[in-house]
């Protein structure tokens, strides 16, 4: 059998621990909490999977398969032991040396700089460790705390992607471009 593209990883950075996502009941709870908030549903498209049993189980197998299939490095993001969010690198693209990053945290998280920390931490290890060159984040228009992060990290804007979302309730939304190279500076404050 061929060994998988990725192999999992913990990262400790940032007095974070992002870790691979577990089939585990702490991490099933996580998961349909995060994937039924009212802040997380507004903002995200309509290929999220539903808050419900299937559904989370199709998020945590399509996280443990994703790092086998090569194109999805996804991880918990924890502090203490405890679930906060997710972190992950997606539509990787090695030939192209690419990806797209994205995250959420769950609303007791929030405001206290763990997204900028958890995509901090991710961001360094993709340009060093899985050698990439261009990192993308893309947010729905309307998404200030998402684009705070982005710009926290590095992240400037590009531009908007006129239609290029269809949210949950199958609305069509705009969308923010941003992108981080491995040749720019690292964000103030990050050393």
């Amino acid at each position: 059998m061929q060994e998988p593209v990725l192999v999992p990883v913990e990262l400790q950075a940032f007095d974070l621990l992002l870790r691979p996502w577990e089939d585990t009941p702490g991490d099933f709870a996580a998961a349909l909490r995060g994937l039924g908030d009212p802040d997380f549903r507004r903002w995200n498209s309509a290929v999220v999977p539903r808050p419900d049993e299937n559904g989370v189980r199709a998020f945590l197998r399509r996280r443990r398969d994703g790092w086998g299939a090569g194109d999805l490095a996804s991880f918990a993001v924890t502090e203490d032991g405890a679930v906060l969010g997710q972190v992950a690198v997606g539509m990787i693209d090695r030939p192209m040396r690419t990806a797209r990053v994205s995250y959420w945290l769950l609303p007791e998280a929030r405001g206290r700089g763990v997204a900028s920390r958890a995509l901090e931490a991710v961001t360094r290890w993709a340009f060093r460790d899985l050698g990439l060159h261009r990192l993308e984040l893309g947010h729905a228009v309307g998404n200030e705390p998402s684009c705070a992060v982005a710009g926290r990290c590095g992240y400037p804007l590009e531009g908007v992607l006129r239609g290029a979302m269809v949210d949950v309730s199958g609305r069509l939304r705009d969308v923010h471009l941003h992108s981080r190279l491995a040749t720019d500076p690292r964000p103030a404050g990050r050393a």
